[in-house]
């Protein structure tokens, strides 16, 4: 009890509920797990819980003192934080899994809408488009909309890679505007671990997810530290290259494709286009309501 975190029963409940949104808006591209510990009221503490893994977290381990180190880390806190969003994801993988197979072109429409909005979600966060940001965003979509025109149908399914995959797509965690799932799209390797996900107690899914989570935790500890950084030294460039990145990447995102090159093509006008229309445009209104009730959540 040493540890910030919650101190009853209800309060470690509403934690893995918060935990839980987190993980569901992680499992789909566009919507950040970021933004939903803003309109939580959990940003902060989740902040101040990954800078506690630090230095003198290891120098208490490194002395043996196992209940120092945990009293440092906010284990309590990221406990029942954690618990929640992996059984959201664990929960939410099959579904997902089966919607993509089977129905992909509504699927990626919605998912469009999602990451189009929050385009316009954290572009709005840049205080001022002066010529610096204005650069910045056309270097980042630019970078972005060449990038996933590179990366080939299938990306490596190698250790290094998933390792990889995890490290960069944690950093969304604390990112609002960018989701983790977002940036496994972008990689090549949301398919593929939501896959694994479905059926995450065979032994070679186990495997994958191990060494996805090791790479989470890496990021964690490492890249986001850079994040943070970065967007409290120079946020307003740093955002408008996110935002940058966001807009170029929805090349891959694009829901009608043909060919075994994935080229983007424009739909066909008929009955069969009224769904997938009316889908982007739920996921473009469910990130502006989201952005609205976090925008109107009176300030502590």
């Amino acid at each position: 009890m040493a540890s910030p975190g919650p101190r009853s029963k209800r309060e470690a409940l509403l934690l893995s509920l918060k935990g839980a949104c987190m993980g569901a808006a992680d499992t789909v591209p566009g919507v950040s797990g970021g933004t939903i510990a803003l309109i939580a009221g959990i940003y902060e503490q989740l902040l101040a819980a990954i800078r506690s893994a630090d230095s003198t977290m290891v120098s208490y381990l490194l002395r043996l003192n196992v209940k120092a180190a945990m009293a440092h880390v906010h284990i309590r806190f990221l406990l029942f934080l954690f618990v929640g969003i992996a059984a959201a994801v664990l929960s939410l993988a099959r579904i997902v899994s089966h919607l993509l197979e089977f129905h992909p072109v509504p699927t990626w429409s919605l998912f469009f809408g999602l990451i189009a909005a929050s385009l316009w979600s954290v572009g709005r966060k840049v205080d001022c488009w002066r010529a610096p940001a204005v650069l910045l965003f056309t270097v980042g979509a630019a970078f972005a909309y060449g990038l996933v025109g590179l990366v080939p149908a299938a990306t490596p399914e190698t250790s290094g890679f998933v390792f990889l995959s995890g490290m960069l797509a944690i950093c969304a965690m604390i990112l609002p505007g960018i989701s983790g799932a977002f940036i496994l799209v972008l990689l090549g390797k949301y398919e593929f671990i939501v896959a694994t996900l479905k059926n995450p107690f065979l032994s070679e899914n186990f495997i994958v997810i191990a060494i996805f989570a090791a790479g989470c935790a890496t990021g964690l500890a490492g890249f986001s530290r850079i994040l943070k950084y970065l967007l409290e030294t120079f946020k307003p460039a740093t955002l408008a290259f996110l935002t940058g990145l966001m807009l170029g990447s929805l090349r891959r995102i694009w829901p009608w494709k043909e060919g075994i090159i994935q080229k983007n093509v424009l739909p066909d006008p008929g009955p069969d286009l009224l769904l997938p229309v009316c889908l982007m445009l739920a996921g473009i209104a469910a990130v502006i309501c989201l952005e609205w009730i976090s925008s109107a959540k009176p300030k502590a």
